[in-house]
Formats: structure tokens, sequence, C-alpha cells
């Protein structure tokens, strides 16, 4: 069973030269723009084996030496497959530990004797309780300390590292914002290790440890920037494509405080690791004209003409070969010919992705449609990882499958327990309780004992705590039917509405279980026995939480384990993936995109607002201040006005989708 197929989806052919070019000019040629060594792979796998391939010559080197070999190591979830690869090895007797000294990288502060959630315990758990590492050459910052000693803790802290020798090497994630370790924007070069405060963007990534944002610590004891920098040599890593906007300016910015992971350019051996989702925006990856020679594809011409038309604010048909020629575009000159033979394949090319009929015109030429014209009506799934990430992300083009006539059905995958607030609980307890106490004149025990067993654990629940089953029960039963309710507006009945409650989202936790073969088969239970013409899935994969990606992965396993079966309905299906709740689909990769009206987006937001237990008081809103549906409309008119300036025909807003190809 293949549980992991969205890490293959890939959008753009990146040809290999430009991440693993052949010889030292091309790589000096293509990687002009970078002000930092980078290496880029395929796979996170294959990125966490080039390091630890150095890692374990350095450390074999040093034994042979009778020297120590001293890392400093951070904590962060990118750093787990290096440690799940260096673990391997050790395992297979390969690679020995005993002569590692191990610095942690930070410590959260203040920490109290009882508290679990600590850096040192993650980095035990991920790395150091698996390998043969003496326990007293592992140090850590001390967060249960009083604030007086901090200081003073920090001075000898920088002495240990210099009487082991000094760090041979730092492994470090990189953070949303820039930053390494916990030194945060506005960290200077020359910071010593310190005590800092933690921002609300880094509490936000650290909540996935600690249950909720409210619990991380407000402080962090951190090296400093000069600590890491004093490393002889420095992997920086990061997987995904969420971090590939902090990667470009890291890699290809100016060195600036607001940046801390930039001062990496002012070390002699400092190397960035990454996928290719994390490059994606490396001018390399992204605007490879302006670094070397291309094969033009039509996705990257379609990409390289959004970008003139970027460049020189003017819409495709306007393009001149003054404007190819001046800005490296000349090559596409000679393939095509001229300025207006480009211009008019690629306006055509994204006017083809606009329609109307997201399920097919019925009795039309669908040569240039983006979906076949039959069979009519379709069968249709729409899985929605929460139950408000269909309405979020394709709630106009959701209510235009149903009145166009589709058979729609909507999925939803978790039941999204977690992210309903205490207070919306006890608002429903006392609706079950007045309820019971008007018509029931008080005769449900059941009730009268939940309500005061209920009330009770609430009363003294501290940040952090896991909900009880029932408490979580009542959070589930609250979604359920607020997506009842916004499935109802959009016409779509009730016995079409599925609450799939895959077993890998009930941990009680943000971090969830491993997604597997028990969620697969309910998913492919449903697609079985609809038998869908369509299937929408999330394409949201770089969701903070992770949700999204394991929801999609437990579909695409499931049409996978169809597709061996070789189960008939297949043949006559199409999967096609939506984003909205975290990012808009690039242009270029755009393949469907519906508009959608004045009258539809009012009427889509109405449909998301009816999760009000989403609204102001949800716990997972994050650093971005509008609510669902603010973000919801901003980026589908953004869609729109893209298309718009491209000179396209000029919508309210626009809803787009990519084909998943099995």
């Amino acid at each position: 069973m293949k549980l992991n197929l969205s890490s293959k989806i890939v959008l753009n052919q990146i040809p290999e030269e430009f991440y693993r070019p052949a010889t030292a000019i091309e790589r000096s040629e293509i990687t002009r723009f970078e002000k930092v060594p980078t290496d880029i792979f395929p796979t996170i796998e294959e990125g966490a084996v080039d390091i630890a391939n150095q890692l374990e010559a350095d450390i074999k080197k040093r034994e042979q030496e009778g020297r120590r070999f001293v890392m400093g190591v951070g904590s962060g979830s990118s750093l787990t497959p290096i440690f799940q690869e260096l673990i391997r090895r050790h395992e297979a007797g390969r690679l020995s530990f005993s002569n590692v000294v191990v610095f942690n990288a930070y410590e959260y502060f203040p920490l109290n004797a009882e508290n679990v959630n600590r850096s040192i315990n993650q980095l035990k758990e991920r790395f150091l309780n698996h390998v043969d590492i003496e326990a007293e050459n592992i140090f850590t910052p001390d967060g249960t300390l009083a604030q007086d000693d901090v200081q003073e803790h920090c001075r000898q802290y920088e002495q240990h590292i210099k009487e082991q020798g000094g760090l041979d090497v730092i492994l470090l994630g990189i953070g949303r914002m820039g930053n390494i370790a916990t030194n945060e924007p506005g960290s200077s070069l020359t910071s010593a290790s310190r005590l800092i405060l933690i921002d609300e963007t880094a509490r936000e990534e650290m909540k996935m440890s600690f249950g909720s944002q409210e619990t991380v610590p407000p402080c962090s004891i951190t090296m400093g920037v000069s600590t890491i920098l004093s490393a002889r040599r420095i992997f920086l890593t990061a997987w995904g494509e969420e971090k590939a906007d902090i990667i470009k300016k890291t890699v290809e910015g100016k060195v600036s405080d607001t940046v801390p992971a930039s001062f990496l350019q002012t070390h002699n051996d400092a190397h960035v690791v990454i996928d290719l989702s994390a490059a994606a925006k490396l001018t390399r990856i992204q605007h490879p004209w302006l670094v070397a020679s291309c094969r033009w594809t039509d996705k990257l011409v379609r990409s390289a003409l959004v970008w003139l038309c970027q460049v020189t604010g003017k819409p495709i048909l306007k393009l001149t070969n003054k404007d190819y020629n001046e800005n490296g575009l000349s090559e596409l000159l000679a393939l095509y010919g001229s300025a207006y033979n480009a211009n008019i394949k690629i306006f055509n090319d994204l006017q083809h992705t606009i329609t109307g009929w997201p399920g097919g015109k019925p009795d039309a030429d669908d040569t240039y449609r983006p979906e076949r014209a039959k069979p009519f009506p379709k069968r249709v799934i729409v899985f929605s990882p929460h139950p408000d990430d269909d309405v979020i992300s394709m709630g106009g083009t959701l209510r235009r499958l149903v009145q166009q006539g589709h058979d729609v059905h909507v999925a939803y995958e978790t039941s999204g327990n977690i992210a309903v607030g205490d207070e919306e609980v006890v608002r429903f307890m006392h609706f079950i309780n007045g309820f019971n106490q008007l018509f029931g004149n008080e005769q449900d025990e059941v009730i009268k004992s939940k309500y005061k067993e209920i009330k009770e654990f609430l009363k003294h629940k501290k940040e952090g705590d896991i909900d009880t089953q029932d408490v979580r029960t009542i959070k589930g039963l609250i979604r359920r039917g607020e997506a009842r309710t916004a499935c109802t507006f959009n016409q779509i009945p009730l016995d079409h509405v599925h609450f799939l409650d895959l077993p890998f989202y009930e941990s009680g936790k943000i971090e969830k279980l491993p997604m597997g073969e028990a969620d697969v088969n309910i998913v492919r239970k449903l697609i079985s026995t609809v038998q869908p013409h369509q299937i929408y899935v999330a394409g949201d994969l770089a969701d903070p939480h992770g949700t999204h990606r394991k929801c999609t992965d437990a579909v695409l396993a499931a049409i996978d384990l169809e597709k061996e079966a070789k189960a008939a309905w297949l043949k006559d299906c199409r999967v096609w993936m939506y984003r909205g709740a975290w990012a808009e689909w690039e242009i270029e990769n755009i393949e469907m995109c519906v508009p959608i009206s004045p009258e539809e987006l009012r009427a889509k937001r109405n449909s998301i607002l009816k999760h009000q237990s989403q609204m102001e008081s949800a716990p997972f809103l994050g650093n971005d201040e509008r609510l669902f549906w603010q973000r919801s409309e901003d980026r589908n008119r953004g869609t729109a006005k893209l298309y718009d300036d491209l000179g396209m025909a000029c919508y309210e807003a626009m809803e787009a989708f990519v084909e998943y190809k099995f």
C-alpha cells in the first residue's frame, strides 16, 4: 500500500541539470543568484542521505584521530529524516557515536521539573536514545533555572563548547521567519548564547509539541548567531513548499537581521540542503531562463510569459519582441518566430483553462475544455480534510456542480474536533441540559450525569490537557452539525454527506497518528461504492498541521488500490486538486479555473459562515488575522485579478484546480 503518493506529485518537471549540475562550471552558472552553497535533491530521503554521508565520514575520521566529534543539534522536525538515517546506520553496525559530543541548540524557558515538553526530550526521542552516545557527552541549556541565573549559565554553556574544542558541525532547521535555533528576527550577527523571547510565528510552529500555542513557554535559551557561526561546518535543512519563500530570502537575499538565517552567507563552510519543493522559489528553479538555456515545455513558456507580463506591467497580447529581448527571453523569439506567435499560443492556453462548467458542458464541443462533456450528469465526490475545507476552498465550484445537475457527494475525512473551542462545548451542553429540563422534566439521567461530568472536567482543565473522549465526541458533533447545515444550504442531500472520521486524526493532539491501512480502507469503501466520474481532493500540501497531506494520501492510496484491482469505473474518472485554505495554485499550473459571480461569492461566504465554531474563537486561525472566509475571498479575487491583468475576461473571483494523473 503506497501511503505517500502526494510526495510524488510533480507539477513542473525540473530538468536535472538545474538541481544536479554535471560540472563546476555549470553549477556556478545556474547558482549565480545564490550566496550560500545550496544542494537540491528530488526527495527528502536523498537529502538526508547526503548529509548523513558527510557526518559519517567526519565522525569516523575524528575517531581514527582519537578525538571527539562535537555536534550542535537543533530539535526541529526537519532534522528528523537525518536522525532516522543516522539511526539506521547505527543499528546496521555501520556507525558508532561513542566519540560524539552533542550540544542542544536551544531549550524552552521557563520550565518546571515536571514539564516533559523540553527540547532535549524531543532530541532524545528522535535521535539520542537510539544511538550509543554517552550520557555525559550530551549538553543542553537548562530551562528550569531562575531567570537571574540564566546569563551566567549561558556564559558557562559557551565555555563548555570551547572546552570540547568547539563545534565541528551544527545541524539546523529554519523557521518560517528565517529563525535558526530560536534566534528570532532582530538577532544580531554578534549575539552569543542568551535568553530570548519567542515570537508568535515561532510559537505557532512549536505548538505541535505542546498541544496548543498558549502552552509554549514565552522564552528560549538559545545558542546565539555568533555561536552558530563559530562551527566549522553548518548544515541548514528545509523540506516542503511551505519553506520555499524563506529559503529564497536566506539563499538569494541580502544579509539582514530580519532573516537571521541569511547570516550563513558570511560563513565559509555553510551548506543549505533542501528538496525540490523547498527550492521552488529559487531563481534557477522558478525562473531558469535567467541563468541558463532552457528546454521549453508548454508550462515553462506559460510561466515565462506570466513573469514577463508582471515585469513589464503588460497583458500577454501587448508583449513585444523588445520586451522578450530585454528580459532574457530571446530564445522564445527564436522558437516561435515572433512575440505575437508566442503571445497568442499562451493566451489561448490560459483562456482554455476557464470554464463555467466544472463538470463538463453537456452536448458541447469539449476539445478545448478542461472537463469532458460526457457522461452527464456525473457522480462527484468532494473530499474535505476538515468539515469546512470544501466550502472554503471550492465552495463556488461545489455549488455550481449541484446547480448544473451533477450527483454530488461530500466526504468529510476527519472529525475536526480539536479545532473547536471549549466555550462551544459549554454552549451546547447548556442547551442540551436546558432542553432536558424543559421538555424531559429532567428525567434523562444520562444527560444530567454527562453534563455534570463534562462541566467538572472543563472547570479543572489546564492548558495543554487532552480532552476526554466525551468532550472530543461533542466537539465532533458540533462540526458535523455545521457541515450538514452548509451542505443543506448548498442543496446537497444529507444522504450524500459522509463523515469518515479517519482514525489517524483521533490522537486528541495537534500532532496526529500515522496515516495507515485503516484510513485508506474507509476511503476506498466509499469510492468503490459511489464509483465517481470526478474526485476533488485537497492540494494544500503545505498545510502547517499536516492533516491535509495525510487526507490526500489516504484518497490517492485508495485510488491506487482500485487501480491495481483494475476497477472499471476508474477509466472514466478524473481527479482534481483544489487549494484555497492556505495558498493558491501558481497560474502556470492551473488546468481548470471556475469563474464566480458576485452573487456566487456571497453564497460561498454564507456557506463558510455556517461553520460558526471556526469563526473568531477558532483555536487554529494562525498568524493571519483574517477569518477563513476573508482569506478565501481574497485568494479567489487575487486569481481573478491575475487573469484580468494578463488580458483575460474580468471576473469577480475564480477557483483554480490542477488535475492529478493516476
